[in-house]
């Protein structure tokens, strides 16, 4: 039996990079970077050690990612270990792991400028709702959640 199980809490070295396959399939690419405590044994001082993972994230959870992390944002990314190889250009053998994550939640977002303000959404009328039987939370999605609850755990 084998086991192959990564989780990862990290900022974001830099914003992701959203790409389709030629079959149309998107792939969101990101690195992330995760600090280590170590203690120098000859002074006994911690320091941080900084490792960096690259994430790839398929299918539609890339397309809602690729939306809301940028640049800084702390997210925690739970999935498993990916080893590839290949020839380049030259002849020479290459290799990399990646993790492919499964499922990646959004902990905190970095301070970034506020985007251009978007159109108001159209105004909605009571009779829109008359087939619906039950009401929607305020401020929430119909099940009463929260907004920002709706932004964590994106799902294909």
């Amino acid at each position: 039996m084998s086991i192959n199980v990564v989780v990862l809490a990290g900022n974001l070295t830099r914003d992701p990079e959203l790409k389709i396959t030629p079959s149309g399939t998107s792939v969101l690419e990101f690195s992330l970077a995760v600090n280590d405590r170590v203690q120098d044994r000859s002074s006994g001082e911690w320091t941080d050690r900084v490792n960096y993972f690259d994430i790839v994230v398929w299918g539609k959870r890339a397309d809602a990612l690729s939306e809301i992390l940028g640049r800084g944002d702390k997210v925690t990314v739970h999935g498993r270990l990916r080893w590839s190889s290949w020839e380049n250009e030259l002849g020479e053998k290459r290799s990399r792991v990646t993790v492919t994550a499964e499922q990646v939640e959004l902990m905190q977002r970095r301070d970034r400028p506020a985007a251009a303000p978007s159109a108001p959404a159209p105004a909605r009328h009571e009779e829109d709702d008359d087939d619906i039987p039950f009401e929607r939370a305020p401020g929430g999605d119909v099940w009463g959640a929260p907004a920002d609850l709706q932004l964590r755990g994106a799902t294909a």
